[in-house]
């Protein structure tokens, strides 16, 4: 993985020592919080409903045991002994004091570790495959490629008022678990026909008030190309996007106001201007930082353990079947520890659960780790021999649950129990959801289902792209529960379908039970997942299930 260099723990350093003072200033009263907020925003402190609240970046989702140990400390230290990992492979402290943020910007910098960009108006952390350098599947470790992108918009001047926030998110298989179509731009590596790797660049993606799946502005970039064609869509955009209106300020609306057609030639041309002034420096570069991700040294050794494990331990089986993962190397496996225990916060983890995991990796994953979109922790280089061992472990930290991929891996934003911009509680409904799914007995049979939940129309819960989609809102002060179905954020990217009138909150988790009763009479066998049962059978008979036994009309 990435080491800091000495350039980089100085600006991290610098920029700490900055907003340490511009604290006090706010402290002593000098700053106004009017004053203060663009200052905070760019080092990823915000105001909730009850507390600041402090993001700290997680480059690509990628960290060491030491790292994950630090944001243990700081959790029982400054904040109410726990974390909560995002869809943006962040984790977020719900409860620091202002005064204490320097301290934590300090502790965060020991492990070369910051909160730059988390916010504001700029390219924010980059994300990628979690996966990444161990997928089976994967033609080129998409690492590298976002790390290149982190140090190139890291405090770029040019980008850092832009008209409005700017995700970036890479894949490297062809298998998308980036979202790449649901970002301002995302980068999937293909090879073209002479079997040389470049990307597919889309743009243009987002969620929020006005869903969108990225247009492809390229279908093959090559390599060498990344960073001035990336370069001249954000200068085409930043000169072209609009300014009077935050709401129709995104890549996404330039795009529908533009045309794609129109949008692409402006950035060619661009292109062409940028791609000389490079001069190859950007490669030399990428050259130095792939170095640095060279695959782990592999243990040889048998895999025996495991195999009896299979075959004795029916818990172990349960975890080996949804939370392990292919890896390149056939004697290892790609770990994936569940943060949603049925009934739990979805993302949450302790500070004990998080050191368990750090001393996981530093003994069996050759010290790597890796946070998803999905909210969940991976160890990504595991030998078969010593998943008995972890599986053991887990179970000790409350962290084996086997559900991954399963309807109570729900992916939740913080909603209304945290957020000012929430308009409805997010985390209750998941929770209760999940319990009602545990309590039903027949997760396993029911299969692969992503249900996503946001509590406001920003989507930081992904609910666009679930098999079910759900959205809270205000109605005249009730919380009142919108459902989509067909959502997908994979390589076959859509849209969810809104199904019609909300529930209120006392009846969301029963019409979710509808849904999945539905999918269980409509599949065409054990193998059909919901979403091809939905592709296959469309709308109606999860509408009629849905809303056969209420009657619509009190609903909106």
């Amino acid at each position: 993985m990435y080491r800091y260099a000495a350039f980089d723990r100085e600006f991290v350093r610098t920029r700490a020592e900055q907003f340490r003072q511009q604290v006090a200033r706010r402290l002593d009263g000098s700053l106004t919080e009017e004053e203060f907020k663009p200052l905070r925003l760019m080092n990823g402190l915000y105001l909730q409903l009850h507390a600041y609240m402090l993001r700290v970046a997680i480059p690509y989702g990628t960290l060491d045991s030491r790292q994950m140990r630090q944001l243990a400390f700081i959790a029982d230290h400054w904040d109410k002994g726990y974390g909560h990992f995002t869809t943006r492979q962040n984790i977020q402290f719900n409860w620091p004091k202002l005064k204490d943020v320097p301290d934590i910007l300090d502790a965060l910098a020991d492990v070369d570790m910051h909160a730059i960009q988390t916010s504001g108006n700029c390219v924010r952390n980059v994300t990628a495959d979690h996966f990444a350098g161990a997928a089976d599947d994967e033609i080129r470790d998409a690492r590298p490629t976002a790390e290149l992108l982190r140090q190139w918009s890291t405090d770029h001047p040019e980008f850092a008022f832009l008209p409005r926030k700017f995700k970036i998110a890479v894949s490297g298989s062809p298998a998308d678990r980036a979202v790449t179509r649901a970002h301002d731009i995302g980068l999937r590596m293909i090879r073209n026909e002479a079997g040389e790797v470049g990307y597919e660049v889309s743009v243009g993606g987002g969620l929020g008030r006005t869903p969108v799946i990225g247009s492809v502005i390229r279908g093959f970039l090559p390599e060498a190309d990344l960073l001035p064609y990336v370069e001249a869509i954000l200068q085409v955009y930043n000169a072209s996007g609009r300014r009077d209106n935050k709401y129709k300020a995104r890549i996404k609306i330039t795009l529908r106001e533009h045309g794609i057609d129109t949008f692409r030639d402006s950035v060619e041309a661009r292109f062409h201007i940028q791609r000389r002034v490079f001069e190859g420096a950007d490669q030399e570069l990428l050259a130095e930082i792939r170095a640095m991700f060279a695959e782990p040294d592999y243990v040889e050794a048998p895999t025996g353990r495991f195999e009896e494990a299979l075959e004795s331990d029916p818990a172990f089986r349960a975890f080996a079947d949804t939370n392990l993962h292919a890896h390149r190397n056939s004697d290892y496996a790609i770990v994936t520890v569940s943060l949603k225990a049925h009934g739990a916060t979805p993302g949450d983890a302790s500070a004990g659960q998080m050191r368990a995991i750090a001393d996981l990796a530093e003994q069996y994953a050759h010290d790597e780790l890796r946070i998803s979109h999905e909210q969940k922790c991976i160890l990504p280089h595991v030998h078969k021999r010593d998943v008995p061992a972890i599986h053991a472990a887990l179970r000790e930290a409350g962290l084996a649950t086997a559900n991954v991929g399963l309807a109570s891996d729900i992916i939740s934003c913080p909603g209304m129990d945290y957020c000012t911009l929430a308009t409805a509680r997010s985390i209750p409904v998941a929770q209760g959801i999940a319990r009602r799914i545990e309590a039903l007995g027949n997760e396993r049979e029911i299969g692969d289902l992503k249900i996503k939940i946001s509590g406001c129309v920003n989507a930081c819960g992904h609910h666009h792209v679930g098999h079910i989609g759900i959205l809270g809102l205000d109605r005249a002060g009730v919380e009142n529960y919108q459902i989509t179905l067909g959502g997908d954020g994979t390589e076959t990217a859509a849209l969810g379908e809104r199904t019609g009138p909300g529930f209120p909150a006392d009846e969301i988790v029963p019409a979710v039970e509808r849904l999945i009763d539905a999918y269980m009479e409509c599949r065409s066998g054990r193998e059909e997942s919901f979403l091809a049962t939905y592709r296959r059978v469309g709308m109606s008979p999860f509408k009629a299930a849905l809303y056969a036994d209420t009657a619509a009309g009190g609903r909106s």
